[in-house]
Formats: C-alpha cells, structure tokens, sequence
C-alpha cells in the first residue's frame, strides 16, 4: 500500500497506524485561559496511542511557556477542538509533517513548509567499539 502523500488529506482508504489510533492533541493552555483562538499547529508521529500527533498553539507562547510543556499544554479530544472552531475539521485529516498558520484575524489556514517540527530529545550513546560495550555489560 502506498503511502499517503502528506499534502492531502488522510481518507480511511489510506489510513495508516499513525493516524487511526489516537484521538487527543496537545493544546496550549492559552487558548483555554485566555480565551484566544488556534492560530498554529502542526503534526508529528504520535506519542502513544491516545495521541493523535497534533500540536496546537495561539502564537502567543514564548519559548519559556513552551519549555514547560507539563504545565502549559493539555490533552484534549480532537472531537473537542474541531467543535470550538469548526475550520480545524479538515486539517485534522491531514498526516504527520503536516504545518498550519493563520495570521490574526483571518479565518484562513495556509499550510507552512519550512518549519521545523521539534521532536523528542532521546539521549542515545552509540558505539561500535565491541571493548567499551562488554564494559558496559559487566557494571
């Protein structure tokens, strides 16, 4: 089965593992407290599988908000966030790699393609050296 391009929407003919399972994204919580509107959000490769992979933000986080990602960021049902503002429907079908903007006060989404998605730092020490390894094996 091929692969569905990420420029189109995902449709349940090409529905893959990383688009069926989850159904929560991960939602600033300025849009809740503040009361503001989604104006950014992108999709990775989900998490676990009550993960849908969307990230959405109002554009008003800083990088300090944004670090602290426990406090500041909440799951919530996709279903959820596609009935407070119905132009998320869509874009929701789309597949990870996907990036959406809208600049403020416009309704319309313009896909983004050179914004890097940020992944998860995984700290990973590799080696090919066979002594280091059997080191490493007798601690």
């Amino acid at each position: 089965m091929k692969s569905p391009d990420i420029d189109t929407p995902v449709s349940t003919n090409s529905e893959t593992n990383q688009t069926k399972n989850g159904f929560l994204a991960l939602v600033s919580k300025l849009c809740f407290d503040e009361k503001l509107p989604i104006r950014f959000m992108y999709k990775s490769v989900p998490e676990h599988l009550n993960d849908t992979g969307w990230r959405m933000f109002t554009g008003y986080e800083t990088e300090e908000y944004l670090e602290d990602e426990l406090s500041n960021l909440v799951p919530v049902p996709v279903e959820k966030m596609c009935s407070l503002d119905a132009s998320l429907k869509e874009l929701v079908t789309y597949n990870a790699g996907t990036v959406w903007e809208r600049i403020p006060g416009s309704d319309k989404w313009e896909r983004v393609h050179d914004y890097k998605i940020p992944s998860a730092n995984v700290d990973v020490d590799i080696t090919n050296d066979i002594d280091r390894f059997n080191v490493e094996q007798s601690d």
